[in-house]
């Protein structure tokens, strides 16, 4: 029988971190061994954390004393897991009765071992199908999003997020979203984990394309879903969010394109998307848009140094 952990995140999640552990401890898991299910806290100022000792669970709590980053934190939890497969979960998603069996088995087939990284269908509270795959980010379509063209022509210029096909059959895709996001542990421990440069967002872009280079495939499973609310606690705090996203970035691009492309794509986000953004703030007649785009960006520029130094000496 193989074997499975689960590693959760959590930041100020609230009720949503209690619902998801509840699927998990309800979700058929006859076909495997569930080893242990760790929940990393990344210094949670609420209450989400409370009295979660009670779940008929493998539970294993990891209180950070300050928020180390989504990566570093996924990267705490599967330390020292013994189990074929990890599965990284958001907090803000539900697990259906099939979730796991379901996906498991689908990467025990005789035919998949070439499958390294699987993500399943992820729906609303509605019903609504998210689009959860994307391709391998370039920097044309970079500069694509940083000028707004996918939003102004969408029918000329594409989405990263592949927004145009309905999700609606199982099919080997670049990436899948790191809301469900199951790797083989052998694999993972290869790839040595999540980069932790990347303080949040890009850490699964970047480990999909450095599974792929290596020669694994990720897979999109159409007929397995999970509930996903989507934005999370990241809602609350969108200067940060927007900081990070760029932030992360520009990371990306020193990391997998060649010196000048990083160079222009790094420029292009520090001196052309404030002021798109602000551009599309003052269409939709946002003042808090304008204002969190202000803010995330001064946070971008006042931590440029520090990013180079970090890029440029962990690379």
């Amino acid at each position: 029988m193989f074997s499975l952990d689960i590693i959760i995140v959590n930041w100020n999640s609230g009720e949503l971190l209690r619902d998801c552990l509840k699927s998990i401890m309800t979700t058929d898991k006859d076909s495997f061994q569930l080893n242990h299910l760790v929940v990393v806290d990344n210094d949670s100022q609420d209450d989400s954390t409370d009295n979660l000792d009670n779940l008929d669970l493998p539970l294993t709590f990891i209180q950070n004393k300050k928020n180390i980053g989504f990566a570093a934190a996924c990267n705490q939890g599967a330390k020292g897991s013994k189990a074929d497969f990890l599965l990284f979960l958001n907090p803000d998603t539900c697990l259906f009765n099939n979730s796991l069996v379901q996906s498991l088995n689908y990467m025990e087939g005789p035919n998949n071992q070439d499958i390294g990284i699987l993500g399943i269908q992820l729906v609303d509270e509605v019903g609504r199908i998210s689009r959860s795959c994307a391709r391998f980010p370039t920097v044309g379509s970079f500069f694509v999003k940083m000028f707004g063209l996918d939003i102004l022509f969408p029918k000329i210029f594409s989405n990263h997020f592949m927004i145009e096909w309905d999700h609606n059959e199982s099919r080997v895709v670049d990436q899948v979203i790191g809301a469900f996001f199951l790797i083989r542990r052998q694999l993972f421990v290869t790839m040595g984990g999540f980069d932790e440069r990347f303080f949040v967002y890009f850490e699964e872009v970047d480990l999909s394309r450095r599974a792929y280079n290596a020669g694994w495939k990720t897979i999109y499973l159409a007929d397995v879903q999970a509930y996903h609310k989507g934005g999370g606690t990241s809602d609350k705090v969108k200067a940060s969010r927007l900081f990070y996203s760029l932030r992360s970035r520009i990371l990306y691009g020193y990391k997998h394109f060649n010196w000048l492309a990083a160079t222009a794509l790094m420029l292009g986000t520090l001196l052309i998307e404030p002021f798109t953004r602000l551009a599309f703030a003052l269409i939709n007649r946002s003042r808090e848009q304008a204002e969190e785009t202000i803010k995330g960006c001064v946070m971008l520029w006042s931590n440029l140094p520090t990013l180079l130094r970090k890029n440029f000496r962990e690379k």
